[in-house]
């Protein structure tokens, strides 16, 4: 008899891998980030379970899957590539058993780190989104932010789990600090095929493909996505200083309240009141003083007077002003006739490797930071589509050779680098035109990812909302991430249909995206203030998939909630078309099993009923529907709360059903003065008796409830109202029938 080896060790490049037979325990260790793998191996056969041992002959790389009578019928092989491990399961001889190798295991990875998709597959329909710890059972990775480092599983059949957010090793774990979660991968082997599962550790997973200046999110200068305001979408170059006040004045009352942080200034140099920008004073922050009489800095300090932190948008790749251009010639650019180039930052175009111009792009935007005050700035011109933009424009052999220094390295970097010194590190730098592919990842905290949702001087269409859609998929990948997306100003005024605004509201809002507003405040009906209401503050929202979706208008977001009470999906349901569709989504598509679900709908406030497997309903043309997706309890639960898009995910703070009291606790985050209304269902076999505020504000709160009845039981609406802003606690008592 043969002696059997119970341990089994290999190094394998950048792997070590260890088995112990005793155990069935397989480690698989990357030595370079200390992530390990560990769990156990199995071999099914006909419902009989095989076993996986060590070794039974001097081919030492590989286990042995042997039957029920001893025999080795066939072989795990493990190869390494890399940072890539496979582990390959196939049979001995021509054998025609049908097989199931699983692991089953636990992955200790960074703090930082969360369950993502990172492989695309043909076909897709849904942008899957997450806010808080959410698994699906469509994600194959784990990526950590800080570190750019993905950790990526490939099987038949696989399973990503979240065990813990942060977790400390016990005293009989090697594992290092960090967040826990538990792996599932199996694969089939029969006479025509063998089946195999990998794990890869991909380090500098954006760097390597799309973001060359990787750097993630300087989350103390900018801890969320930017909100705010800004003119040029309605007023294009006509809004002076009076024109922003009276808008911010509005926006104080109806829009700060819910979380709108800055108050953006447009078009304020000496001859910006027309177009085009490349006319512009770009350079020497002249003010047009019949505009901006009192100056920019009393307008920063007038605006934060309101409450807002003030913002400028600069374009200081070139300029219009001849006089200036005449008084520094050497720091602009000249074709080889001598002429000077043009491009939309200017008549005249700055030459990117003239140290002086440099300096002074430099020294303008400290001037703006520093002295006038402003604290977010929005810098134009940058990547754009075209070399009418700067970063196009510096890679033009022609226009090279016309540097100063045509040897310079990173025309465009040290340019976007000054912009950031300038404006100093507590600055808020928005990159418009920016681009991930760019400088602007490593310096610019947010980029103007989408295009412009309007032509100058005309209304916004639907095929503007269309675009800027579109953007979205193309880029959202990056958002919290690299930086965060800026898709262009949400316009929900009456040149949209009100469907045509919910879309637009739900496209910005939904993937967490920044979110400016760029209407005339004062001149929106209240129907559709309340949609830019819905959208702030801008809830913490991570992309799902980590690649770009291209060519491709897809119908299904879905967004994951995950709060430390409970879980739910907030599915968006689009019709991009012209004729009203019927728009559903099977469970499988959005990483859920087949456990009923309770929907409720959004924007018409309607409860759906229950489904398992499948959802759909009608959507109308140019429309959305946003369901709030819940798995269906025996017990009284919460579906929705009107108060922002992504129904509770930023102000629903706790809900707990007591069954012993037959109780249930809610905290709801109250904006001042404005009603909120949550809505629950109440199973058949419950009686709603009564809701009361509770704590030590509750007599502050107003409660006023609501009973609709519903296929399965009753649909609880209750609206809360405070006049100061804050967390108040509700209790809704029932009976049990």
């Amino acid at each position: 008899m043969q002696n059997v080896v119970a341990a089994f060790l290999l190094a394998l490049g950048a792997w070590s891998v260890e088995f112990n037979e005793a155990t069935s325990r397989l480690t698989m260790t990357h030595a370079e980030t200390n992530v390990q793998i560990s769990g156990e191996l199995g071999f099914v056969v006909d419902g009989k379970d095989w076993t996986v041992a060590a070794p039974r002959d001097a081919v030492s790389h590989r286990l042995a899957l042997v039957d029920p009578q001893g025999e080795a019928q066939g072989y795990l092989v493990f190869n390494a590539d890399g940072d890539r491990l496979e582990v390959l399961a196939y049979h001995r001889t021509r054998q025609f058993y049908l097989g199931e190798i699983s692991f089953r295991g636990d992955v200790v990875f960074r703090d930082d780190s969360f369950p993502c998709r990172t492989r695309s597959q043909v076909g897709e329909r849904v942008l899957p989104l997450a806010t808080g710890v959410v698994d699906s059972a469509t994600n194959d990775s784990l990526f950590a932010r800080e570190e750019d480092l993905a950790l990526r599983f490939d099987a038949a059949n696989l399973r990503l789990t979240t065990k813990n957010a942060a977790t400390q090793p016990d005293a009989a774990s090697s594992f290092i600090d960090g967040a826990q979660y538990a792996v599932e991968a199996s694969g089939r082997i029969h006479e025509a095929s063998e089946a195999v599962f990998s794990v890869a550790v991909d380090k500098r997973y954006y760097q390597k493909r799309w973001v060359p200046y990787y750097k993630p999110i300087d989350r103390k200068r900018c801890p969320s996505p930017p909100t705010g305001w800004m003119s040029w979408n309605l007023y294009f170059d006509t809004a002076g200083a009076e024109e922003n006040l009276a808008e911010a004045r509005v926006g104080k009352e109806h829009l700060q309240p819910f979380g709108l942080e800055f108050w953006s200034i447009e078009s304020w140099q000496g001859n910006s009141d027309k177009l085009p920008v490349s006319g512009f004073y770009n350079l020497n922050l002249e003010v047009n003083e019949r505009q901006f009489p009192k100056g920019m800095k009393q307008l920063a300090d007038d605006i934060r007077a309101l409450g807002f932190r003030p913002g400028l948008w600069t374009a200081p790749f070139g300029t219009g002003s001849k006089e200036f251009y005449e008084a520094h010639k050497d720091w602009f650019l000249h074709d080889k006739d001598g002429n000077p180039m043009r491009t939309w930052n200017g008549v005249y175009t700055i030459d990117p490797s003239n140290d002086e111009m440099v300096a002074h792009m430099r020294r303008i935007h400290e001037i703006a930071s520093k002295d006038w005050g402003y604290e977010f700035f929005k810098i134009d011109g940058m990547s754009g589509a075209n070399s009418g933009y700067c970063a196009h424009f510096f890679e033009r052999a022609d226009v090279r050779a016309a540097f100063d220094n045509p040897q310079v390295e990173a025309p465009f970097e040290r340019c976007v680098k000054a912009l950031r010194e300038g404006i100093g590190e507590d600055r808020v730098f928005l990159a418009c035109q920016g681009h991930f592919t760019g400088p602007e990842a490593a310096f610019a905290d947010a980029a103007r990812t989408g295009a412009d949702v309007v032509h100058p001087n005309q209304p916004v269409k639907w095929e503007n909302v269309m675009r800027q859609a579109g953007r979205t998929l193309n880029q959202v990948f990056t958002n919290n991430i690299v930086f965060f997306s800026d898709p262009d100003t949400l316009l929900v005024n009456e040149a949209l249909t009100l469907e045509e605004a919910r879309v637009a509201t739900t496209v910005v809002s939904l993937p967490g995206q920044m979110m400016f507003a760029g209407d005339k405040l004062a001149e929106l009906p209240m129907e559709r203030m309340r949609l830019l209401q819905k959208t702030l503050p801008v809830c913490d929202v991570r992309p799902n998939a980590l690649y770009p979706f291209f060519g491709a208008e897809l119908p299904i977001w879905n967004l994951k909630v995950g709060k430390d009470f409970g879980a739910w999906d907030v599915v968006a349901l689009f019709n991009w078309s012209d004729e009203e569709a019927t728009v559903g989504f099977d469970f499988a598509e959005i990483g859920l099993d087949e456990a009923p679900r309770v929907a409720f709908e959004f924007w018409t406030e309607t409860y759906l009923g229950e489904n398992s497997k499948r959802f759909e309903t009608i959507v109308p043309a140019h429309g959305v529907r946003l369901l709030a997706l819940h798995r269906k309890t025996d017990v009284p639960q919460f579906l929705s709360s009107d108060r922002h898009v992504t129904q509770g995910a930023v102000d629903l703070c706790d809900c707990r059903f007591d069954a012993e009291t037959a109780t249930l606790a809610a905290t709801l985050r109250l904006v001042a003065k404005n009603k909120t209304t949550a809505r629950f269902l109440v199973p058949t076999g419950f009686e709603f008796v009564e809701a009361t505020a509770d704590g030590e504000n509750a007599s502050k709160v107003a409660l006023e409830t609501a009973l609709q009845d519903v296929d399965g039981g009753k649909l609880l609406s209750v609206g809360a109202t405070a006049p100061e802003s804050g967390d108040y606690s509700i209790r809704l008592k029932f009976e049990k029938r």
